[in-house]
């Protein structure tokens, strides 16, 4: 999944770290995350504790997803290994995504709405 430009599923929320500030799609990409354990392509299950990197110029970060539900409504964190920090995906339109810092909100689900692709 890349941060400046994402093949997106409807529906789901997405998004770009603090220092990926204002990415639209028609910017250059900022990173990419991809399942820390099918690689580049495989698909990003949206299910608490899955293994999730972020690459950004050629560095890695590591880190897992945490699943929230409010109703209808999930919401997906992604944390840097070792960090208290959580960065809610938000969708920024068809194409573009954003990480944002945030607490979590809701009630914390083993599984999400499906999967995200690379």
């Amino acid at each position: 999944m890349n941060c400046g430009s994402i093949s997106f599923h409807a529906g789901l929320c997405a998004a770009a770290l603090a220092f990926c500030t204002h990415v639209r799609a028609d910017d250059v990409v900022c990173g990419t995350l991809e399942s820390a354990t099918g690689g580049q392509d495989a698909m990003i299950a949206l299910r608490e504790g899955e293994s999730v990197n972020f690459w950004r110029g050629g560095s890695v970060w590591h880190g897992a997803l945490h699943v929230y539900k409010d109703g209808e409504v999930y919401r997906v964190y992604w944390q840097p290994e070792g960090s208290g920090d959580q960065y809610v995906l938000a969708n920024e339109g068809t194409n573009a995504v954003r990480f944002i810092l945030t607490p979590t909100r809701d009630t914390k689900v083993d599984t999400g709405p499906g999967s995200l692709p690379p």
